[in-house]
Order: structure tokens, then C-alpha cells, then sequence
């Protein structure tokens, strides 16, 4: 058993021993779901084989993005991927952040600036209907999971991220994607979400 594998199981007890403990400021928010840690260590495993993580990472072009949270810097790829049973589509981004970060300093060094891989994979039908069934995951550039204080809990994330009771109580990924034209999350008009009818077509 690697160390990121210990390091996901060690989540799942974390989150498990919170949801026991019956706390009433634990949010409802599946952010907290021990499943989608698994999956998400899942995810890695498949994005490193397929080297769009990890140190063996094939070079993507990079170019300015600017917002946050994400990098002052990104490279993204978009594909129909194989988890398991499913194939789903996948947006990924690499962000680059840090002190002279440019596309120049990226593109001669992007172990220095790379600060965080963001996923957003659309998985099967009714794992989240209300906003197009996407998992939403943050890894650290070794593929841990970061973490958020949510009313005094730490979560770490992966999952709905961070779907309320009600689609106007919704907030990180999901609150801002979900101003994306076009209405399939995607901030890029040139990547097409498979299957999704569009209005323009």
C-alpha cells in the first residue's frame, strides 16, 4: 500500500468519525462523502497512468488565465476518460502560481509554479442531476486532496463541491460554474461538452 493510498484511507476515517460524532454545524453538503475521496484517489491513479498528473506529466500548452482560484497561469485538457464501468468527460487543469510566474517560467519549469491540478468529471446518470452529474475535485501537485474549514470542520475536497440544499445555496465549483455559458459548467467555448444540446445547434 503506497503512501497516498494512507493517506486517502486516513481521510475516509476522518470524515467518518465526524459524520459519527452527529455534530449539528456538519454542513449537508456531500462535500463530506467518504465515497468521493475514494473515487477521487481513483481519478489520480488513472490520470497518472495516463500522464496528466504526476511527475511524469506530458506538457500542455500553457496560457494566461488570471482568475481565481484558480492559476495566474493554466494549461487544460478535455477527453472522454474510463473510470471503472463509466466513461465520462474530463476537464483538467494544471495551475500555475508564484512569484515570476509567467508562460515563459512555466514552460521551462513547471514543477516550480505548479500549485494545483483542478478536475471537474461528469460521472454516471443521478450521481448529481441538478447540475449535469460533475465531480468536482482539488488535488495538491503529489495528489492529495486540499481541504476547506467548513463551520468549524475540515473537509477535504472532492465531490459536489459544494452543493446546498437549494441551487441558490450552492458555493465553490458549483456556484461559479454554473455561470458558465451555455450552461455546461465549461468556461471554454471551444471545449463541447459530449451529449449536451446547446442552444446555438
Amino acid at each position: 500500500m503506497n503512501r497516498l493510498w494512507v493517506f486517502y484511507s486516513a481521510g475516509i476515517l476522518v470524515v467518518l468519525s465526524t459524520l459519527l460524532a452527529g455534530c449539528q454545524s456538519t454542513p449537508s453538503s456531500p462535500a463530506a462523502n467518504s465515497a468521493d475521496v475514494v473515487f477521487a484517489g481513483k481519478l489520480w491513479q488513472i490520470l497518472e497512468k495516463k500522464k496528466l498528473v504526476g511527475p511524469q506529466s506530458i506538457p500542455l500548452k500553457p496560457f494566461f488565465g488570471g482568475a481565481k482560484p484558480h492559476g495566474m497561469i493554466l494549461e487544460v485538457y478535455s477527453h472522454l476518460l474510463i473510470v471503472g464501468h463509466h466513461t465520462g468527460f474530463l476537464v483538467l487543469k494544471r495551475n500555475y502560481n508564484g512569484k515570476g510566474v509567467s508562460i515563459a517560467s512555466v514552460s521551462k519549469n513547471r514543477k516550480k509554479y505548479l500549485t494545483a491540478i483542478t478536475v471537474m468529471y461528469q460521472r454516471e446518470p443521478g450521481y448529481d442531476k441538478d447540475n449535469l452529474n460533475f465531480f468536482w475535485v482539488k488535488y495538491k501537485p503529489d495528489g492529495r486532496l486540499f481541504s476547506k474549514l467548513m463551520k468549524g470542520h475540515k473537509f477535504q475536497l472532492a465531490g459536489r463541491l459544494i452543493k446546498g440544499k437549494t441551487p441558490g445555496s450552492n458555493r465553490g465549483c458549483l456556484y461559479c460554474h454554473s455561470s458558465a455559458g451555455g450552461g455546461d459548467y465549461i468556461f471554454y467555448p471551444d471545449i463541447k461538452l459530449p451529449g449536451f444540446k446547446y442552444a446555438d445547434e
